[in-house]
């Protein structure tokens, strides 16, 4: 079971960037699957959650309105696009799952066990 993150790179304040989780071994629509990301010197954050039904679970502290979460055009993904970057979202961005969980809510609370490889997102002018 492998996941991988990718999408990541340099994007200026104010841009937009779209990422993707990835995986082999497991098919994502049978797992909720999560976000994560983990700034410089920080623990690895929470960001959102997604069911095997589409629920979306939020961290506290994300802005719903910046970090949208969908399945992904490409078979067995699962994308976050992020809008209106700021260098706070600088960080190494994960995604993770639980597998055979199916909440997202359940997901998000007791935290993946499965993690892919991450992508960097740097936010600089």
């Amino acid at each position: 079971v492998q996941l991988q993150a990718s999408g990541g790179g340099l994007v200026q304040p104010g841009g937009s960037l779209r990422l993707s989780c990835a995986a082999s071994g497991l098919t994502l629509d049978d797992h909720a699957i999560g976000w994560f990301h983990q700034a410089p010197g920080k623990e690895r954050e929470g960001i959102l959650c997604i069911s095997t039904n589409n629920d979306i679970t939020y961290y506290p502290d994300f802005a719903k309105d910046r970090f949208t979460v969908s399945r992904g055009k490409a078979k067995n993904t699962i994308d976050l696009r992020i809008d209106n970057l700021t260098s706070e979202d600088t960080a190494v961005y994960y995604c993770g799952t639980d597998l055979g969980q199916a909440s997202s809510y359940a997901l998000c609370h007791r935290r993946p066990t499965t993690w892919g490889q991450g992508t960097q997102v740097t936010v600089s002018s």
